[in-house]
């Protein structure tokens, strides 16, 4: 098995180049710190609480993750050449961002879900990171445990990548239609707003209708947390009352839990356009009878039982 999960992928390389316009560059800006939340993951694990507060830390990678199936690392996203993106092609990192294939062929899990961001806004992002000034920061790359090269080995993770063809670009308005577009393809409120298995990521309950189990660690300082339901069910939607207002106020608050695994840092710089796009489109889906009874358990409580 050593050798068998260590698998190279094929897919193709999107037509996308990097754009020196400064309002392509600042396009890119507001996504990475903003609704794609890069800078989240992307930073040294002591910055985060600065990215929390609003400063722009530069992604220079290095935070961690552990998980059944592995350790993992964001790397450095800087241009520097020998340690950040400089010595990747526009077309490398957009196969990784849209196919999770990275350069060298490994499989990318599916943590960035940009498959079907807009060539626009993907042409956004490459272009800030490559704006930034280079940092010279080695990360240690990700490891496998047994459970993720057996995985590997059986096919039961590998690269995803765009079932359809991603859109050209995508109108930006506070309308149900591009709010489902920040919630699938950009915010990716669905990854943990929805149940889905810890070891392959896999979907295991209808979208948005309550979060799989964050169980306590290091980084939640003993805590852990259950996404809730934000479908539009009267009795166990979370948000089913909230007028207009109270959501754009809840986002601007920012973080109340310290340790929560929502990036609250990242969404409270959401302009109200994009706010308001996300709440018309989380009342217009299908209401989920699904009761979250409690979204954060104290360190040593008994934890819940999520099917």
């Amino acid at each position: 098995m050593q050798l068998a999960w260590n698998k190279k992928f094929e897919a193709p390389y999107p037509e996308i180049k990097a754009s020196t316009d400064s309002a392509v560059i600042a396009r890119g800006k507001y996504l990475v710190y903003g609704p794609a939340h890069c800078a989240t993951c992307h930073v040294p694990m002591d910055k985060l609480a600065a990215v929390e507060k609003g400063e722009i830390v530069p992604l220079i990678g290095g935070w961690e993750l552990d998980i059944p199936p592995g350790t993992f690392r964001a790397l450095n996203l800087t241009p520097d050449m020998e340690t950040g993106i400089g010595k990747l092609t526009d077309g490398e990192i957009a196969r990784t961002l849209r196919h999770g294939v990275g350069s060298d062929g490994r499989a990318i899990l599916a943590f960035m879900p940009f498959e079907m961001m807009s060539d626009e806004d993907m042409t956004a992002v490459i272009s800030f990171l490559r704006s930034q000034q280079p940092v010279h920061n080695p990360i240690k790359r990700t490891e496998y445990k047994f459970l993720g090269k057996a995985l590997f080995t059986l096919g039961i993770i590998k690269p995803e990548g765009a079932k359809e063809t991603p859109p050209k670009t995508v109108v930006r308005d506070s309308t149900v239609e591009y709010g489902h577009y920040l919630v699938y393809n950009v915010a990716n409120c669905r990854g943990c707003h929805s149940n889905r298995s810890m070891m392959t990521g896999a979907y295991t309950g209808p979208d948005l209708a309550g979060g799989h189990l964050f169980m306590p660690d290091k980084m939640s300082e003993g805590y852990a947390f259950v996404p809730p339901n934000l479908t539009p069910d009267t009795e166990t939607g979370l948000i089913t009352s909230w007028d207009e207002n109270k959501f754009i106020e809840r986002f601007r608050a920012g973080r109340v839990f310290k340790t929560s695994p929502m990036p609250w840092g990242s969404f409270s710089r959401l302009d109200e356009l994009d706010l308001k796009a996300l709440y018309r489109y989380l009342h217009s889906i299908e209401p989920v009878k699904r009761k979250v009874e409690k979204c954060v358990y104290l360190p040593g409580e008994e934890l819940p039982d999520i099917e």
